[in-house]
C-alpha cells in the first residue's frame, strides 16, 4: 500500500493539548497553548507516518443525529472553556498555512467523519492511521487501520493494531461496541448499564462474543446482582450500542482526493509560527531537521570571508558581532566576527581579528561608533583578547528587550523574524544543540556570522524608530547602554573568593548534617533515608500518626509546606525543616560557589541584563541574587568574598525600603510621603495608623504586621496572601488591608488609576519609561486578570526601584573615576551595590557614595543609603 490516509480528531486533539499545558499566550495576548500542543503532535506525526493524504476532522456543533434517539446525550459535559474556545479558529487558520485540509459535517460528529474516511480509504487499498484521545474509535482497528490514542497528554501513545487489542484489552475491534454499550460513558452521558464496568464488559463478551447473543442468552449469567442489571437495562444498553456505533456511511461532500497532501509551505507556516509565537517550531519547520523540506531560501547576500584586514575594510563599518556557540561568554572561545556597513558584510577569523594591530586600534577607538548585539558580552569577550572595546552607540539586544521585555527570545534571527525579515537562520539549525551542538564548516559558519552582521545593520534604524515612539531613546542611550559597558567590567574583574573558607564551611555542615540525621533516626525510633518521601511519609503519617496533610499520586506528601504545619506536632518537623535548609545551603551555595570558581580564584558571574519583565538585574553562574541570608549559616558564606588585593575592603552598600519610597512618591499619597520626610520607621508609622495608637504603644507584634502589608501592598497583596503571611484569618487580613487603605488613600486611588490605565493602554510603565504588557488585563479568566492587576500595580514600582539603581551605578562610576580613585564595582545584589576598595579611601568612600546613591534621582520623599565595610562581605553590614 503505497497511499497513506492520516486521520486526526481535532476536537478530542486539541481538547487533550489545552489541559496538558499552562495556559499560554502570545505578545498580543492571544491564547496559543492547545494550539501550540496541536501543532507539535501534528508535526511529529508529519514526520513519523510521511501520509500521503491527510484531514483533520472537527464536531460542527452541540446537536448531533444521536440526540434524536437520546436528547441528554453528551448532556453531562461542561461548557467548553472560553480559552479553548478562541484557539478552534487559530488551528484551522494554521491547518489551512500547513496545507491541510479539515472539515465538519452538521449533524454528525468528527467520528462518523473519520468513519466515513477510513471505509473509503480501506477500499482504495489505503493504510489508515487514526489519531484521537477517544476509545470510541478502537472500533475502526483492521489490519489496514491502526489507531493511535494519546494517553497522558500527548507525548504518551499507544497504537492499536488488531493484535495489539487482543492482547491489552482481550477483545476484537468489533467487540468494542458491544464493550461501550454495556459498561456506558459518562463524559458522553451514555448510560449503558450500571455496575458494568470495562473488567465486566469484557468478561461477558469473552463468555457471549456478541450483546446479542449475551441478551439471548441471559439465563447462562453467573451472578444474580448482575442478571438483574441485564434484564433491567437491557433497552439502555442497545440505545447506549446505537449512541457509541460511528457511523461509517455519513454524507461527508468530500472524499480521497481532497485529503491528498503534498506536504506545508515553508515560509506560510513560519509566518504563522512567527505570528503565533512559537519561536521553538520556526527551526523545526525550517528544512534543516527534515529530509523532505527544502531549505528555508534566504534574502540574497553577498559574505566576504576575509584573511586580512584593511583600513579601507573599517571604513563606516559599524555593525559588529562575536561569535560565540555557548552562553558562558568568559570560557566560551570566540569563533569568529561578523562586520557590516551599508556596501559590504565581512566574516573574519578569530586570529585574524585579534592579531591585528589595525582592528585593535578601531574597537579601541572611542571616535568610531560600533553598533553591537550584547555590548556586555563583546566587552568581557574582547577584554579576554586584549581588547578594550570603546565606542559602542547601540546595542540590537537591549533595544528589543526594552521594546517588549515579555519576549522569551531576543536573539538576531528571533528579532529579524519579528520584524519581517527572512535574512538568518536560527542558531540551532547551523549549530545543532545539546550533544550535536557542533561548528560547521567556515563557508557556511561565514556565512551565518555575515548575515548576522548584515540584520544588525538592517535592523538598527527601525529599533530606534520604535524606541523612540516609546520614549525610550534616553532608556537606551543613558541608561542601559552605559550600565551594559560597566557590568562587562564587572564581569571581567570578578570577586575573590576564599575557598579554604567555603571548605571549612563545608566540613562543619556536614558534621553538623550528621549529627542531625542521627537526632532525627532516634526521634523516629528507626533508620531511614531522609531524603526519601516514600520512607519519610510512612514513618511520620503512620508510625508517630502525625495528622495527614495531602497525599500525592506516590503516597504522603512531606513537602516543605506540609512539614511547615506540622512543625508544633512534633519535635522531628522542625529538625527535618533545619536538615533540608543546611542540606540545600550545603549543595546548592557552598558545593555550588566551590564548582564555579575560575582559575583565577575568582567567580565571574553574568549579570542577565535582558531577562526580568520588570527591569531588575539578575544573575548567573553563580546566581548572587540568591544567597541566603535568613539563617545565620547563610550568612556566613559571604565571610568567603574578600578582597583581591591586600589592605583593601569590601565596601557594601544599600538603599533603604526604596520600594515603599518610590511607591510614596508615584501615589503622592501625603501621609506616606511625609513620614519619609520626617524620617519615621516607615513600618512603626504604619503600625500607628492601622492601630490607631502613639509610636511609644507600638509593639513587635504590630510593626512586624505593618511591615508585611507595607510589603504586601507593594505586589498587590490579597486578603487571602496576608492571612497566610501573618498566620490571621482572612476577614483579619482584609480588616487590615481596608484600614490601611483609610489611612493612605493616596496608595488606594493610585492602585485603582494604573490598574484602570493599564486596561487602556495594555501595558504600564516606570519613572524611566520602561514598559512591561499585560495582554491578561482584560482577561475573562478571573485568575489570570487578577495576577495582571497585581502585575500592574507593582511594575512601575518595582521596575522603578531597578532604574534607579541602575542610573546610580552609572552615577557611582562616573564619580569614582572622576576622582581618580582606585575603589572598584563588584556586584550588584537586589538594591546593594558591593565595592572593594583600598582602605585609605574607605573615609571618602562613606561620604562618596550615599550622596551619588540619594541624589541620582529627585523624587518627592528622599532617599536613604546605609553602608558598611569590613575584611569580607560578611563584615560589612
Amino acid at each position: 500500500m503505497s497511499n497513506k490516509l492520516v486521520l486526526i480528531d481535532g476536537n478530542s486533539i486539541l481538547y487533550r493539548a489545552f489541559f496538558a499545558l499552562p495556559l499560554l499566550n502570545n505578545d498580543k495576548g492571544v491564547y496559543t497553548n492547545a494550539v501550540y500542543g496541536f501543532t507539535t503532535m501534528l508535526l511529529k506525526i508529519l514526520e513519523d507516518e510521511q501520509p500521503t493524504h491527510v484531514l483533520v476532522a472537527f464536531d460542527a456543533g452541540k446537536t448531533t443525529f444521536r440526540h434524536e434517539t437520546y436528547k441528554e446525550y453528551k448532556g453531562g459535559r461542561q461548557k467548553t472553556p472560553p480559552e479553548l474556545s478562541e484557539q478552534f479558529p487559530l488551528v484551522k487558520q494554521l491547518l489551512d498555512a500547513s496545507s491541510i485540509k479539515h472539515y465538519q459535517l452538521e449533524n454528525y460528529e468528527a467520528d462518523d467523519i473519520i468513519g466515513t474516511l477510513t471505509k473509503a480509504g480501506e477500499a482504495s487499498d489505503f493504510s489508515v492511521r487514526v489519531i484521537s484521545g477517544d476509545k470510541d474509535l478502537l472500533q475502526l482497528v483492521s489490519d489496514q487501520t491502526q489507531v493511535q490514542l494519546t494517553k497522558k497528554g500527548l507525548s504518551d501513545i499507544d497504537a492499536y493494531t488488531p493484535s495489539f487489542m487482543k492482547e491489552k484489552m482481550e477483545i476484537t475491534p468489533a467487540q468494542v461496541i458491544d464493550m461501550k454499550a454495556l459498561m456506558g460513558d459518562s463524559s458522553d452521558n451514555i448510560p449503558g448499564v450500571p455496575g458494568v464496568g470495562q473488567k465486566t464488559a469484557v468478561k461477558l463478551l469473552k463468555q457471549f462474543n456478541t450483546l446479542d447473543n449475551l441478551f439471548a442468552h441471559l439465563d447462562d449469567v453467573s451472578g444474580k446482582k448482575l442478571k438483574e442489571k441485564l434484564v433491567n437495562h437491557q433497552e439502555d444498553a442497545k440505545m447506549s450500542k446505537q449512541l457509541v456505533t460511528i457511523n461509517c456511511e455519513s454524507p461527508i461532500e468530500i472524499n480521497l482526493a481532497d485529503t491528498h497532501y503534498n506536504g506545508y509551505d515553508v515560509e506560510r507556516l513560519r509566518s504563522m509560527f512567527k505570528d503565533l509565537g512559537f519561536q521553538s517550531l520556526l527551526a523545526r519547520v525550517s528544512g534543516e531537521t527534515n529530509d523532505q523540506v527544502e531549505p528555508t531560501t534566504l534574502d540574497e547576500i553577498k559574505v566576504d570571508s576575509t584573511k586580512d584586514i584593511t583600513q579601507d575594510m573599517l571604513t563606516n563599518a559599524t555593525a559588529l558581532t562575536v561569535e560565540m556557540l555557548t552562553d558562558n561568554y568568559h570560557v566560551a572561545p570566540i569563533e569568529g566576527f561578523g562586520l557590516a556597513n551599508k556596501d559590504n558584510v565581512y566574516f573574519i577569523p578569530t586570529s585574524v581579528a585579534i592579531e591585528s594591530d589595525v582592528f585593535k586600534q578601531w574597537a579601541e577607538n572611542p571616535e568610531q561608533e560600533k553598533w553591537v548585539f550584547d555590548a556586555k558580552q563583546v566587552t568581557v569577550a574582547l577584554h579576554r583578547e586584549g581588547i578594550d572595546i570603546k565606542g559602542i552607540t547601540f546595542d540590537l539586544l537591549l533595544a528589543s528587550y526594552l521594546i517588549n521585555p515579555s519576549e522569551n527570545h531576543h536573539d538576531i534571527p528571533a528579532i529579524s523574524n519579528r520584524m519581517g525579515y527572512n535574512r538568518v537562520r536560527f542558531d540551532e539549525e547551523v549549530y545543532g544543540k545539546g550533544a550535536k551542538l557542533q561548528l560547521p564548516e567556515q563557508a557556511q559558519l561565514a556565512e551565518h556570522v555575515g548575515r548576522k552582521s548584515s540584520m544588525l545593520y538592517t535592523l538598527k534604524p527601525e529599533m530606534e524608530e520604535r524606541l523612540e515612539a516609546n520614549q525610550q531613546t534616553a532608556l537606551l542611550k543613558e541608561l542601559e547602554l552605559p550600565l551594559a559597558m560597566i557590568l562587562g567590567e564587572m564581569e571581567y574583574t570578578g570577586v575573590e573568593i576564599d575557598q579554604t573558607q567555603l571548605n571549612t564551611m563545608q566540613k562543619e555542615l556536614k558534621a553538623r548534617l550528621d549529627t542531625m540525621e542521627q537526632e532525627i533516626h532516634e526521634l523516629a525510633g528507626e533508620t531511614f533515608n531522609l531524603n526519601s518521601p516514600k520512607q519519610l511519609g510512612p514513618i511520620l503519617f503512620e508510625k508517630l500518626g502525625l495528622p495527614v496533610i495531602k497525599k500525592t499520586k506516590t503516597g504522603y506528601s512531606t513537602s516543605a509546606d506540609v512539614l511547615e504545619q506540622l512543625k508544633n506536632e512534633h519535635p522531628i518537623i522542625p529538625k527535618l525543616l533545619m536538615y533540608r535548609q543546611l542540606g540545600k545551603l550545603q549543595s546548592t551555595y557552598i558545593e555550588g560557589l566551590l564548582k564555579v570558581v575560575h582559575a583565577d580564584g575568582k567567580i565571574h558571574t553574568r549579570f542577565n541584563q535582558a531577562l526580568t519583565q520588570t527591569g531588575r538585574l539578575s544573575s548567573t553562574d553563580p546566581n548572587m541574587q540568591n544567597i541566603p541570608i535568613r539563617l545565620e549559616e547563610g550568612k556566613k558564606i559571604r565571610k568567603a568574598f574578600i578582597p583581591s588585593k591586600d589592605n583593601w575592603v569590601i565596601f557594601a552598600a544599600d538603599y533603604s525600603q526604596i520600594e515603599l519610597r518610590v511607591l510614596a512618591d508615584i501615589a503622592k499619597d501625603e501621609k506616606l510621603v511625609q513620614a519619609f520626610r520626617d524620617d519615621m520607621d516607615i513600618h512603626t508609622r504604619t503600625a500607628m495608623d492601622v492601630f490607631h495608637v502613639e509610636a511609644d504603644q507600638v509593639d513587635s507584634n504590630m510593626r512586624r504586621q505593618a511591615k508585611a502589608v507595607n510589603f504586601g501592598i507593594v505586589y498587590g497583596i490579597s486578603d487571602y496572601g496576608l492571612s497566610q503571611n501573618l498566620g490571621i484569618t482572612r476577614k483579619e487580613a482584609k480588616a487590615f488591608i481596608d484600614r490601611y487603605f483609610e489611612s493612605y488613600p493616596g496608595v488606594k486611588e493610585y492602585m485603582e488609576e494604573i490598574v484602570r490605565d493599564a486596561k487602556q493602554n495594555g501595558y504600564v510603565t516606570t519613572l524611566m519609561h520602561r514598559r512591561r504588557y499585560l495582554p491578561d488585563i482584560t482577561s475573562r479568566n478571573f485568575n489570570l486578570r487578577s495576577f495582571a492587576e497585581r502585575t500592574a500595580m507593582n511594575t512601575p514600582i518595582q521596575g522603578s526601584a531597578a532604574d534607579i539603581i541602575k542610573k546610580a551605578m552609572i552615577d557611582l562610576e562616573f564619580a569614582i573615576k572622576d576622582k581618580g580613585l582606585k575603589a572598584t564595582m563588584l556586584l550588584q545584589v537586589h538594591d546593594e551595590l558591593i565595592l572593594e576598595a583600598p582602605v585609605e579611601e574607605v573615609e571618602t568612600l562613606k561620604q562618596l557614595v550615599p550622596e551619588v546613591m540619594e541624589q541620582t534621582v529627585e523624587l518627592s520623599v528622599p532617599l536613604k543609603v546605609d553602608y558598611a565595610y569590613g575584611e569580607t562581605w560578611f563584615d560589612a553590614k
